[in-house]
């Protein structure tokens, strides 16, 4: 599902935000990245959509080497993927239906079946009753919850999820995680980027820690392993 190889991103002066990043994550996967503030776990994580590209390395999704592919080839392979960030990034003039709905009108969905699907993944993330809702009448846990619906509405390969439960309390917080694990049941690929201790030593998932720019450590069943 993705293969990292010797990736390094120097922003010059010798200063790297990751350095010699060897990372193979199999398809059905849940993996938490963890480390402390500046580790680099965001430029991990943003690598995997190309947000960001590295100085040297590569970086294969789904046998794809995605730092080969031309400008307009990019938004396709992003297609294959569920992009999570912790500021929802809703559309705020759509209601909660539109939002989700938005992501398979891009793919030129048909219209029937745009409807069904939308209204299954609001049924997983608990909110077909707020479908004609606006983001500004929501509650955080309702807007990640709809960024979740809008993320993996296309059956994506991959969830890469940066900071979802960030600015939510610890309620609701564990509501979102088990969505995540209902979507991991199903078969598909999790990175997710967190500070949350309690959910990652609670979970029993696969952690990469991030340091320094560095990968200091990688287990099967890991835990957090920093002050929070």
């Amino acid at each position: 599902m993705l293969l990292m190889t010797d990736v390094s991103k120097s922003y010059g002066s010798g200063v790297f935000a990751l350095q010699d990043v060897n990372i193979h994550i199999a398809p059905g996967e849940f993996v938490f990245v963890v480390g402390p503030s500046g580790a680099g776990k965001s430029t991990f994580i943003k690598m995997l959509f190309r947000e960001e590209i590295p100085t040297t390395g590569s970086i294969f999704v789904n046998g794809v080497d995605i730092l080969k592919l031309g400008e307009k080839e990019i938004p396709y392979m992003r297609r294959q993927l569920g992009i999570i960030f912790q500021d929802y990034r809703l559309l705020p003039d759509r209601t909660v239906y539109e939002n989700v709905a938005f992501a398979m009108q891009v793919i030129e969905a048909p219209y029937r079946k745009i409807k069904r699907t939308v209204m299954n993944v609001l049924d997983l993330v608990g909110l077909r009753r707020r479908a004609n809702s606006y983001p500004n009448e929501l509650s955080g846990g309702e807007q990640q919850r709809i960024a979740i619906a809008r993320a993996i509405v296309n059956n994506p390969l991959m969830v890469i999820a940066d900071e979802p439960t960030g600015n939510l309390d610890p309620e609701t917080s564990w509501d979102i995680m088990q969505i995540f694990e209902e979507i991991n049941s199903t078969g598909t690929t999790i990175v997710m980027a967190t500070h949350d201790k309690g959910i990652v030593d609670a979970m029993d998932k696969r952690v990469i820690a991030i340091e320094k720019g560095c990968i200091v450590r990688d287990e099967k069943h890991g835990v957090y392993g920093y002050e929070s």
